[in-house]
């Protein structure tokens, strides 16, 4: 709870997962991928519940083994195709059914698990602290879009018009792209249709990409992997 707040965490882990198949529950760091978010929910003073929203057996049965609850999603919302703001509706649903009365919900992608506890709770302060209907963790972004090109019939252009991609880095403009650590948002504001997690009166959290590694790929596993072997050496 914070400022009064009651707080609910969830972790999405599907058990569908095609670009690393059973990536949730694989080993990374002596400890299956899922069980990174569950441990850094429960570290959260301000979170009063932490729920894994998953189709799987085996994930909630490790969800299960690491301290979390466990609320089963239906089938048609575990496809490759499903979006997570429409599980997360439906599991609204369910929990206000069951009286609980959390306005506020903090989404923890089990696919990033180095984001810090403080990361979470930096996020849960701006939201209810500054009253914002949504917050995000942001990161510096992978390539600036001032340096981004387009190419038509052969011809490239720069993707935004009139940018000067050859700018030394020190001289562009500062962007940022969702790290997909954390993301924030008061259930009671959110729009009843749409796909964005980010809506409203919205805040932004900047997390280094040390604490942004987000894993969709065997390569971005097996960088995950690394960074913790450099981390065991340090």
């Amino acid at each position: 709870m914070f400022d009064g707040e009651r707080v609910i965490a969830v972790i999405p882990a599907r058990g569908g997962s095609k670009g690393v198949p059973r990536k949730n529950v694989l080993d990374l760091g002596g400890k299956p991928l899922v069980a990174w978010s569950i441990e850094t929910s429960l570290a959260v003073d301000a979170i009063d519940r932490t729920i894994v929203s998953t189709d799987d057996d085996k994930i909630a049965d490790v969800a299960r083994g690491h301290g979390a609850e466990v609320y089963r999603r239906p089938a048609h919302l575990a496809t490759d195709s499903a979006l997570v703001i429409d599980a997360l509706r439906d599991l609204m649903e369910t929990l206000r059914a069951e009286a609980e009365i959390a306005r506020v919900l903090v989404l923890l992608e089990p696919t990033c698990p180095f984001r810090s506890p403080a990361d979470v709770s930096d996020c849960i302060e701006g939201l209810i602290g500054a009253g914002r209907d949504s917050m995000a963790a942001f990161k510096e972004a992978d390539l600036n879009p001032h340096r981004a090109w387009t190419v038509v019939d052969g011809r490239p252009a720069t993707f935004i018009a009139g940018a000067d991609p050859w700018l030394p880095r020190q001289q562009l403009p500062a962007a940022y792209q969702l790290s997909g650590a954390v993301y924030c948002f008061r259930t009671d504001r959110l729009p009843a249709e749409g796909r964005g997690l980010l809506f409203g009166d919205a805040g932004a959290v900047i997390v280094p990409a040390e604490r942004s590694v987000d894993i969709d790929t065997t390569a971005d596993f097996r960088l995950a992997e690394l960074m913790l072997a450099k981390r065991s050496r340090a």
